[in-house]
């Protein structure tokens, strides 16, 4: 965590969140702080969908090692590296881009490698936006944005506080829900993908979570012929994405 991208202290960390709560990825708190600015931080955080981590004192001291400052009253400010959008503005720039666009939605991925390696495999099989949860999700940092090489900072992201709500709003705006199971009948030779698309990518050990997988249009499978059965999220994303592009028969430009 590099000194630029966090800010610390009590009144400098409330400040931020009331005035500029977009600019905030995730809230760290030492365990034991207490006092009404640290509620207050808790309750704007909170509303925002802003994730909060409780730390132990010597996780805290490795986490803010880099500000060079003991005084750091026992809270920490990520601040995020990217400009979200909304979803209505992603929504309608796909759809000016192409009548069939393709969305991802990431649901629960923890890792940040993981989520580096999914962006760049977007950001190449050109898909219009990718959608993230408020909580529960790895915050874009520079690691992220290193794994990705660069490729996030080019890509549309909304962050919401509800994905099943977003996946509802996508299908009444157009989109067809596509996402993945082992137990699918169809794999994804099979499926028509011809039609405007938002692929929801798991969690790496749980897959899709069981009320958002009720909530696709489309179920398939990845066809595993190995011993392992499963793959890793980044790979399987790009296996679903470029399997997108075969069926609709898209060549390289020029």
């Amino acid at each position: 965590m590099t000194q630029e991208s966090i800010i610390f202290g009590r009144n400098p960390v409330l400040e931020v969140l009331k005035n500029q709560p977009d600019k905030v990825e995730k809230i760290y708190l030492r365990f034991g702080v207490q006092g009404k600015p640290i509620e207050e931080i808790q309750r704007i955080a909170r509303k925002q969908s802003i994730p909060i981590t409780f730390l132990d004192k010597e996780k805290f001291k490795r986490l803010t090692k880099s500000t060079k400052t003991e005084d750091t009253q026992g809270v920490v400010a990520l601040l995020t590296i990217v400009q979200y959008k909304e979803i209505d503005t992603i929504i309608q720039d796909a759809f000016k881009q192409t009548d069939k666009p393709i969305l991802v939605i990431l649901d629960k991925i923890q890792d940040p490698q993981n989520l580096g390696a999914i962006a760049r495999t977007a950001e190449c099989a050109g898909v219009q936006g990718i959608i993230v949860p408020g909580t529960d999700s790895a915050p874009i940092t520079s690691t992220v944005v290193k794994t990705s090489a660069g490729a996030i900072l080019n890509l549309p992201i909304a962050k919401v506080g509800n994905l099943a709500k977003v996946i509802d709003y996508l299908k009444e705006n157009g989109f067809w829900i596509l996402g993945t199971s082992s137990s699918a009948k169809e794999t994804i030779w099979e499926a028509n993908f011809d039609i405007p698309l938002a692929v929801v990518i798991g969690n790496e050990g749980k897959g899709i979570s069981p009320s958002l997988l009720k909530k696709c249009d489309l179920v398939v499978k990845i066809p595993m012929f190995g011993k392992t059965d499963s793959l890793n999220a980044s790979v399987a994303t790009g296996i679903i994405l470029f399997e997108i592009l075969r069926q609709r028969g898209l060549s390289v430009q020029e």
